[in-house]
């Protein structure tokens, strides 16, 4: 293939769709553009596909943009480990992403730490125990933190079919995705466990592989073996959200990459699909397709925390260095960041909501943060919402 052939492809706007490259050139084309990228630009990944192979990415085509991670690098607040509005949305998403019902309502609820009142209800406080449990730096990522995280998410609320076999930490069966067709069969269940040990270790191993990157290929690669009858997509979204947190992106808590899934679901499963189409062409899993989904379509979407959430409204930080504002106060001004967002609140709301404070404290509060201009007011006849500045 001559040079300008090459750099035509590519650069070529399918490069991440071989049938499209393949009607576009031709498939001998597509076939010795492969053997190239195979010999100059795959980057090989220390994770194998069914066949024993390692997978591939093109570095080139999948930066992620320096906004994207000085979000998710942000300082969060000190009090909170993730913020309750963004996991509210995050749990209500990966849910919606499997066709499990839930309401917004019964999620802050459990959030907020209220016991849960019917089954539904304990599915979603399984989601909260698995917040606390990737939120808490003292829980690092290995092959039985992995199955705890999963049984206290999934497993425990499984139809006796799907449940793994009491000592086991991945099915002991084959498992079929379907749609009009059998659209993927996970990983023969006797390999798992070398697979799932080889994924710890890319995990906690030093790649030269950008942490978001790495994090999207951690998520694709627990999708594409597919350990569990049911959840699996929950727990790869999981996985990559504990994965970040542990190599130094708390923030990634503080906003909803399930959210951008939902709204582009049907993207989200034909970056899946893609990957293991170009497969069949190229004989390769180049998981560039997914790479490049994740990219455009969940990192780059997602919004800056709020000023004062990520330490910078001088007003705040100035009255704190002062000391014009106490350790209840700045708990409560946390607390309404994580849980409310821009969203308005009642001091009815904060106070049932926060469940540590008096609604005389609650009251005075909300007037001197509104004073110091860094809650805001609005009024519906005779009631106030307040939202944060």
């Amino acid at each position: 293939m001559d040079a300008e052939k090459f750099a035509a492809m590519l650069s070529d706007k399918h490069i991440t769709n071989l049938k499209r490259l393949q009607h576009k050139y031709s498939p001998a084309d597509v076939s010795e553009f492969i053997r190239l990228l195979e010999k100059k630009l795959f980057k090989k990944l220390p994770l194998n596909d069914f066949d024993g192979k390692p997978l591939v990415y093109l570095e080139n085509v999948v930066q992620v943009s320096l906004a994207s991670a000085r979000i998710l690098l942000a300082r969060p607040p000190e009090t909170c480990r993730y913020g309750l509005n963004a996991m509210t949305d995050e749990i209500g998403s990966t849910l919606a992403i499997e066709n499990i019902a839930s309401s917004r309502e019964s999620i802050r609820h459990i959030l907020c730490g209220y016991a849960p009142k019917d089954e539904s209800e304990h599915r979603l406080f399984g989601m909260k125990k698995g917040l606390d449990f990737i939120s808490n730096p003292a829980n690092q990522i290995s092959e039985n933190a992995i199955h705890q995280l999963y049984l206290m998410t999934v497993g425990d609320f499984l139809s006796d079919e799907n449940r793994l076999e009491p000592g086991s930490y991945y099915r002991q069966d084959a498992v079929y995705i379907l749609g009009d067709r059998i659209e993927h069969a996970g990983l023969p269940h006797g390999m798992l466990p070398k697979a799932m040990a080889q994924l710890v270790a890319f995990i906690n191993g030093e790649n030269p592989i950008d942490d978001l990157q790495k994090g999207a290929i951690i998520h694709f690669y627990l999708g594409y073996i597919h350990p569990y009858f049911d959840g699996n997509g929950r727990m790869a979204r999981l996985l990559q959200l504990w994965f970040l947190v542990q190599r130094g992106y708390p923030a990634a808590l503080f906003a909803s990459f399930s959210e951008q899934i939902n709204r582009a679901r049907k993207q989200y499963y034909q970056a899946f699909t893609r990957t293991e189409d170009n497969r069949r062409i190229s004989q390769v899993l180049d998981v560039t397709p997914f790479l490049v989904y994740f990219i455009e379509s969940v990192y780059n979407k997602i919004a800056p925390l709020p000023a004062a959430q990520s330490g910078g409204m001088p007003v705040y930080e100035a009255a704190l260095a002062e000391g014009r504002i106490t350790q209840k106060e700045k708990a409560l001004f946390e607390f309404v960041l994580a849980a409310y967002g821009q969203d308005e609140f009642s001091t009815k709301q904060l106070e049932k909501d926060f469940g540590n404070a008096a609604y005389a404290t609650i009251r005075s509060f909300v007037l001197k943060f509104t004073g110091l201009g860094l809650l805001g007011v609005r009024r519906y006849g005779n009631r106030n919402r307040y939202f944060v500045a």
